[in-house]
């Protein structure tokens, strides 16, 4: 691969909502003093992750029951340059690129006219039309999407619309065709982040969301480091929903990572078998199994097998690797509501030469330091420093 460098290899794991407290506008969100893991670590009694300990997730900031480590590998915060507190937002920074204004939410439901041309576009009745948390909403329409086909159409505090169907009523491949047209509608002064296509199944009672989850981003709007990582005739791999984040044709090779488990199996055979490149990788069940429903024990337990294979990735890393440990946002169980949280992201960096030293950046500091890594350039029209020699 010409324009690469050696056989070197880079991770970028994302744990989803993992925020290491509030950001100074945090405020100006309704998020002022949140903090998911400190405050996570106070509901669960103490933090029992003793890989991420050592590494030095409580030389980062107080947590209770993870002490600073005597030799952390390079740590600190990091920080959105733009505005928003989702997956998108979050992900979109790492890789240097930032929203210029604040993508539109709809804290009183979508206007009439969205919803009719849901309805026209798919041919069947839209019930809920309101902020809500995708369970409750399931929970209260979900009778009406299994008896009605109906669509049961949602958002958030974020630039969000979701659309969770019944897969005996609507099936999957309908759903997510439906919110393939529904992306290209919300354009304009309705461009939100993302319409994401939500299928659950089970009796009524007992309804549960499918692994059929699917999301529809607005393309990057500007130069990415992924862009240039590509220039640079570095191969990139996505794992989990990144791929879905940043669009059609943005990754080489998308890899399974709808669940903690198969992301996990998917990084740890790259992390075997991959000779060289870029690997961006999302566990998403830290936000959207345990975040939204504050499960705290659910939480604590998700970020214990996170810390597990963290030890399992460190016995696979080789000479000239990097392995990036970081979030995209909050999502604060001690804060009132479900929404995502505005917060600062931990960051863990293993690498030859890392010194043990703190950095403190913008999330671009990620993209920037995989592609100098990885390329041994930098981009300087793009957001973001290194912090790798």
């Amino acid at each position: 691969m010409s324009g690469a460098v050696g056989a070197r290899r880079a991770f970028v794991i994302v744990l989803d909502a993992v925020g290491a407290g509030a950001l100074p506008d945090a405020a100006d969100y309704g998020d002022a003093g949140t903090d998911t893991l400190g405050h996570l670590a106070e509901l669960a009694g103490g933090l029992d992750l003793p890989n991420l300990q050592r590494l030095g997730l409580g030389s980062i900031l107080p947590l209770e029951g993870v002490p600073p480590s005597p030799s952390p590998v390079l740590h600190g915060r990091l920080h959105a340059l733009g505005p928003g507190k989702d997956s998108t937002t979050g992900h979109w920074e790492l890789m240097g690129v930032v929203a210029r204004r604040p993508r539109p939410t709809y804290p009183d439901g979508f206007p009439p006219e969205i919803v009719a041309t849901i309805e026209r576009a798919s041919g069947r009745p839209v019930v809920c039309n309101a902020p809500s948390d995708g369970l409750t909403a399931i929970e209260e329409h979900g009778e009406a999407a299994l008896r009605d086909g109906a669509l049961i159409v949602y958002t958030s505090q974020d630039s969000v619309l979701q659309i969770a169907a019944h897969v005996d009523a609507t099936p999957v491949e309908e759903l997510h065709r439906l919110c393939g047209q529904v992306r290209r509608i919300m354009v304009g002064e309705h461009a939100v982040s993302r319409v994401i296509a939500r299928p659950f199944d089970g009796p009524s009672g007992a309804f549960e969301r499918t692994r059929d989850r699917r999301d529809f981003s607005l393309p990057p709007t500007s130069r990415s480091h992924l862009d240039e990582l590509r220039e640079a005739a570095v191969a990139t791999h996505a794992v989990g929903k990144v791929g879905q984040l940043f669009g059609p044709g943005s990754f080489d090779v998308q890899h399974p990572g709808a669940t903690n488990a198969e992301a996990i199996a998917s990084t740890t055979a790259l992390l075997r078998d991959l000779d060289r490149g870029f690997v961006f990788a999302n566990l998403i069940e830290t936000d959207q199994v345990y975040g939204h429903r504050k499960d705290v024990d659910g939480f604590h337990r998700a970020l214990r097998e996170i810390d597990v294979a963290v030890g399992g990735w460190e016995a696979l890393l080789r000479p000239g690797d990097l392995l990036v440990l970081t979030a995209d946002h909050g999502v604060d169980p001690a804060h009132p509501g479900t929404d995502h949280t505005r917060e600062h992201a931990p960051l863990l960096a293993l690498f030859d030469g890392h010194g043990g030293r703190r950095h403190d950046g913008p999330l671009a500091d990620v993209g920037a330091s995989a592609l100098h890594w990885l390329a041994r350039r930098d981009a300087p029209a793009v957001p973001g420093v290194p912090f790798v020699p």
